[in-house]
């Protein structure tokens, strides 16, 4: 009760209050009445939402006690008679107090007609002849089929459905002459203004004269009078419906066309058995020939359109190529209720029962959807349209693919995943290559109405799949669909994928490929963390500069252009330096003078010649005063030295494991033959100490290990050993390492700046004994000498740490990790780290009490 009173009628809750019923549907406003005789309704079916019509006959109002065998013959007839122009009959709720039949949803004719007035004359008198089209075919049915008089043809019989269609109803006195139950003999006169289309015998003898005349008789000359009604609402009645019934003149057709006044003044005819029947007046309508006055049916256009849908499955292809052709000439022209649910239904149906091509249906339906109301696009066009998907022909999805952007906009989230996208993906996997690339092109579309579960992983997964199709063009146009998805990724997806995808396409053979994968890097541009930039995104742009064709190294060059832009505006912004843990904040003042900002360089000649003396240079400045006057063989002499301390060495006695070998005096390369004088490098040196440098600097970088450890276990290496790995550990392949013999002049130069009291103790340079094999010596370090190398305490510079080199292995040889598990590797790396650890603290403990013995 209360949700019926929301559609705010009185009528509505009074009439529901009466009969007590439950109601199968919602009733609605009201929206018309005939007297007191019946109410329409707008109402709502329960069962589905459909919309409905309800029409309510009131048993209880005193005027219409004598009536009520009309409402229950009404309802006897609408139940029984079924025909496509016959008002449908849904359901009944009847009780003592009312009888409320459902019907489909309709209008009374006389509201179609107001509001079709503004129409174009033309258009609306095709419509008009339409309409007296259905109604003569729902007439002659019922007159030859059914073998009845309808009786009340007349415009409150007549209701108009959404499509515009004419619907005959008003079957209250419909009669059988051979039916004992038969009204209209003895009631057609109890019908709210009977004798407005009473024909002239009954007006003379009253309705029990129609028993006499043919069961058409009295139909038809309603017809005629139902005819003026429609083409000239405004005229006054016809002086032919009253006595003596002159024959209508050409001076009253009004708007009635020409070729259908003849028949108009036929169906007038005051003798009943010479009048024009509704059947006859079909017949001529329809004539293709037969002179003027006839064929007004046929060449209609909504009557061919019409007939032509109704058949058109059946048709054959020539029929539905006429058919299709005269739709798409004539588009604007039919009337939006008849595009809507009349033609748009028909083409729809034909599309998912393979009625004809989709390739020209589907545009057509969206052709005609550019007519219809916004608030029934979704239903009238969409849904047909979505439905379609499902269907398994291939010009079908092809046809819609190629359409999608005309529709797409009217397409929600929820349809798109709901109901494209599980039939949509199939197309991902077809053998005909024609659907697969239509897939991924009507991707790019719907992308933005696709849930993230589905753009992150299921289309992903397809995508990746297309990447390697045998199709040149699909793989291009699969790798420009990720470029353009790639905003819209996860974070996490974005970079795990995007860079593989691209790169994969840098690789293809097809050029325009390649092409798609150096702008889709370039497209994607902002995805890409800086890091990622550096590391992945321009090493794999770069192997596309060389490419060979031209179109895809421009593109690259391009590429590299922006995204080294990008580094170099992230560079500008980052610190000179990062502080390190040792000595962070005097770093850029021990750094070489050609890796300063001043010193870069533009060439390649001038990169090598810098780096050959920055590694050079570099070595000098960090070892001790006592050391810069050694030669490199010095390592392996009688005597090794100390940290050195304040400028001071200590020696320390080593016991040589070949005592018989001859001392031979070295002729390799001399690190001290160019030095300055000792004075000034201890000068130097008393000044960096003097500026709060601490013994902490000249340790070894414990983080500079190439993932290595075994070197921390063995013997320390020689110093002569550093100037190899220096050179070695610049990642360049540039070596100071002699190849051949020391020439003599390089001796000579030794000797000259060498002091003559350590030439006597020297032994054969660590080059040397590269360039020519010696016997293999070993060091066999002193009980009181410390465990730590003088090379390795002077080591400062930011090169990565020496390897061991084998000749200077301890006599304890470091554990083998060959063999062992992963778990046991990482158990002896442990161990390892743990062994360097307290050799590294044992030496600082030995700086500090060296340093507070100097000072006492």
């Amino acid at each position: 009760m209360d949700y019926l009173r929301s559609f705010g009628s009185a009528a509505v809750s009074t009439l529901v209050q009466k009969s007590g019923l439950n109601l199968p549907f919602s009733l609605g406003a009201k929206v018309y009445s005939c007297e007191t005789f019946w109410t329409l309704y707008d109402a709502t079916k329960r069962e589905d939402g459909s919309l409905v019509s309800v029409f309510e006959y009131d048993l209880t109002h005193p005027l219409n006690k004598s009536t009520i065998p009309l409402a229950r013959n009404s309802l006897r007839k609408l139940r029984t008679i079924r025909h496509p122009d016959v008002l449908r009959y849904i359901d009944v709720v009847e009780s003592d107090s009312a009888i409320c039949i459902m019907t489909e949803r309709v209008r009374p004719l006389h509201l179609a007609l107001s509001q079709s007035s503004s129409n174009v004359p033309r258009e609306r008198e095709d419509w008009l002849i339409w309409g007296l089209h259905r109604i003569s075919v729902a007439l002659a049915f019922l007159n030859d089929s059914a073998s009845s008089t309808h009786g009340n043809a007349r415009p409150n019989a007549i209701f108009i459905t959404p499509s515009g269609e004419w619907k005959l109803g008003g079957f209250e006195v419909l009669s059988n002459p051979k039916d004992d139950l038969s009204v209209i003999y003895t009631m057609g006169g109890l019908m709210p203004d009977a004798m407005a289309c009473a024909p002239p015998e009954v007006k003379k003898e009253g309705w029990s004269a129609l028993k006499d005349v043919p069961v058409s008789a009295a139909d038809g000359y309603a017809l005629g009078l139902l005819l003026h009604a429609v083409f000239n609402p405004t005229h006054p009645p016809l002086p032919t419906a009253q006595p003596p019934h002159p024959p209508p003149q050409v001076s009253s057709r009004g708007a009635i066309p020409l070729s259908v006044f003849p028949s108009f003044k036929k169906l007038l005819n005051p003798n009943a058995k010479s009048r024009m029947s509704p059947k006859n007046l079909l017949d001529i309508g329809m004539a293709e020939s037969g002179g003027e006055g006839h064929g007004f049916f046929v060449h209609n256009r909504l009557v061919k359109v019409c007939a032509g849908l109704d058949g058109f499955t059946l048709s054959s292809e020539s029929d539905k190529a006429s058919l299709l052709r005269t739709l798409k000439e004539s588009a604007s022209s039919f009337p939006p209720e008849f595009v809507s649910y009349r033609i748009l239904p028909c083409l729809a149906s034909a599309l998912e029962f393979g009625g004809a091509s989709a390739a020209t249906i589907v545009p057509l339906v969206l052709q005609f959807g550019k007519n219809v109301a916004p608030d029934d696009y979704g239903s009238v066009v969409v849904a047909p349209l979505v439905k379609l998907f499902a269907s398994a022909d291939r010009g079908t999805r092809i046809a819609l693919l190629d359409s999608l952007p005309e529709f797409v906009e009217k397409l929600d989230k929820k349809t798109v995943v709901d109901k494209i996208w599980p039939n949509l993906q199939t197309g991902f996997t077809d053998t005909v290559a024609v659907i697969r690339e239509a897939t991924v092109r009507a991707i790019v579309l719907l992308s933005p109405k696709l849930s993230d579960r589905i753009l992150n992983n299921d289309l992903l997964r397809h995508l990746a799949r297309l990447q390697s199709d045998p199709e040149a063009s699909i793989r291009t146009n699969t790798c420009i669909l990720i470029g353009r998805l790639g905003p819209s990724l996860g974070y996490n997806t974005k970079r795990k994928v995007l860079v593989p995808a691209f790169s994969m396409s840098l690789r293809d053979s097809f050029v325009h490929a390649r092409v798609a994968g150096v702008m889709a890097f370039m497209a994607t541009a902002e995805c890409f963390e800086i890091e990622d930039v550096a590391s992945k995104v321009v090493p794999a742009i770069l192997g596309a500069t060389l490419d060979k064709e031209k179109l895809v190294r421009d593109q690259a060059f391009k590429a590299v252009e922006l995204f080294v832009k990008r580094l170099e505006a992230h560079a500008s912004t980052m610190p000179e330096t990062a502080s390190t843990e040792d000595g962070g904040d005097d770093l850029p003042a021990r750094l070489p003078g050609a890796y300063t900002q001043a010193g870069l360089v533009n060439s390649a000649t001038g990169a090598a010649a810098a780096l050959t003396g920055w590694a050079v240079s570099s070595l000098g400045k960090k070892l001790a005063p006592a050391d810069m006057q050694t030669t490199i063989s010095s390592t392996i002499e009688g005597s090794t030295l100390t940290p050195t301390i304040n400028g001071s060495a200590n020696h320390l006695p080593v016991t040589p494991v070949s005592p018989s070998a001859n001392p031979v005096r070295s002729k390799g390369l001399q690190l001290g033959g160019n030095k300055a004088p000792t004075s000034t490098l201890a000068d130097e040196v008393a000044n960096e100490a003097g500026q709060g440098r601490s013994w902490n600097d000249d340790l070894i970088d414990i983080n500079a290990d190439e993932g290595d450890w075994s070197a921390f276990e063995s013997a320390p290496p020689a110093v002569e050993s550093k100037l190899a790995s220096t050179t070695d550990g610049l990642g360049f392949g540039i070596s100071l390492r002699p190849s051949s013999p020391i020439p003599d002049e390089w001796g000579a130069m030794a000797s000259s700046s060498r002091p003559t009291s350590r030439s006597s103790t020297s032994r054969p340079s660590q080059i040397s004994r590269t360039l020519s094999p010696q016997p293999r010596r070993s060091i066999v370090p002193s009980p009181l000498a410390p465990a730590f190398s003088p090379a390795s305490s002077t080591r400062s510079t930011p090169i990565s740490s020496p390897r061991p080199l084998p000749n200077t292995a301890d006599n304890t040889p470091p554990t083998s990790m060959a063999g062992m598990s992963k778990e046991e590797k990482a158990a002896e790396m442990a161990r390892r780290k743990e062994e360097r650890r307290l050799r590294i603290e044992k030496l600082k403990e030995q700086k500090k009490n060296a340093a507070a013995a100097g000072k006492v």
